[in-house]
C-alpha cells in the first residue's frame, strides 16, 4: 500500500502527557524477555532531563538521529547508538522513527548494529508503555507502511481506547485514519476531539475535500471551518 504517512502529527503528540514509572511489563522472547537494562528503562515521556542527557548526549546526538554523522559507532553501525537509545527509552519516539530510518537506509532489518528488528522495537514501546498514544501511531504508521493495514488500524483502535478526553490525540488519530482510507474512523475521531475542544481544520477540511464530512449533532451548520485564505498565499 503506497500513500503518503506524514509525521505532522508528531511535534503535537510530543507534548502528550502521561503515567510514570518503571516497567513490568514483558515482551515476546524474540524481541527480549523481559525489559531490562544496565541503566533503565525509563519512560521517555516523563523522565527527568537529567536522565535524558546522560544518554542523549553520547547516544543520541543530532548527527546520529539525522544518520549522519556517528558518536560511539562507524557510520555503517550508527542503529547501535540508536538502539542503545531504545533499550534505556523503550517509548523514545523519535529514536522509533531513527531506527525505521536506519533500517531502510541500510538496507537490512535489524540494522546494522541493532539487536532487534524494527517491528520489535516498536512492539517493545507499545508494551513498556501500552496508554503511550504517541508510540502506538507511529507503530501503526510503520505497519501501514509494510502493508500491515490491518495490523496498522488495529494498534489505532487501541490507542483511541487511551485517548481518553485529550483532543490533540483523537484528532491526530484521526489524521492517521484518513490516511489509511478509513473515513468513517477518521469522522469519528474528528468529531470526539471537536467535543474535547479541538479547533484545528486539516482533518475536517480533508474529509469535506472527499465529501466524507458531516457535522456533529447539535452544532451549528458551518462546523469547524478554516479561515479563507487570499488567492495565491500559502498557509503558515
Amino acid at each position: 500500500m503506497q500513500s503518503n504517512y506524514s509525521l505532522h502529527f508528531l511535534n503535537v503528540f510530543l507534548i502528550l502527557a502521561a503515567n510514570s514509572g518503571m516497567a513490568t511489563a514483558q515482551t515476546d522472547s524474540s524481541c527480549g524477555n523481559p525489559f531490562q537494562n544496565h541503566y533503565g528503562p525509563f519512560d521517555y515521556r516523563t523522565v527527568d532531563a537529567q536522565n535524558k542527557a546522560v544518554v542523549e548526549s553520547v547516544h543520541f546526538t543530532p548527527g546520529v538521529e539525522a544518520l549522519i554523522r556517528p558518536a560511539t559507532t562507524t557510520f555503517f553501525t550508527m542503529a547501535g547508538d540508536v538502539a542503545y537509545t531504545l533499550h534505556v527509552f523503550p517509548n523514545h519516539h523519535r529514536a522509533l522513527l531513527t531506527m525505521s530510518r536506519a533500517a531502510k537506509k541500510f538496507g537490512k532489518d535489524p540494522a546494522p548494529g541493532a539487536r532487534f528488528t524494527v517491528n520489535c522495537y516498536f512492539e517493545r514501546a507499545v508494551k513498556f508503555r501500552p496508554e503511550d498514544t504517541v508510540a502506538r501511531a507511529l507503530y501503526a504508521q510503520y505497519l501501514a507502511a509494510n502493508a500491515r493495514q490491518e495490523d496498522a488500524v488495529r494498534q489505532l483502535e487501541i490507542a483511541t481506547s487511551f485517548a481518553k478526553d485529550n483532543p490533540l490525540s483523537h484528532y491526530n488519530i484521526g489524521l492517521l485514519y484518513f490516511d489509511l482510507g478509513k473515513f468513517d474512523k477518521a469522522l469519528e475521531q474528528a468529531h470526539a476531539a471537536i467535543a474535547l475542544g479541538n479547533t484545528r481544520t486539516e482533518l475536517p477540511d480533508k474529509l469535506r475535500a472527499i465529501n466524507k464530512w458531516t457535522d456533529p449533532a447539535g452544532t451549528p451548520s458551518d462546523g469547524v471551518r478554516s479561515e479563507p485564505r487570499p488567492a495565491g498565499k500559502r498557509p503558515d
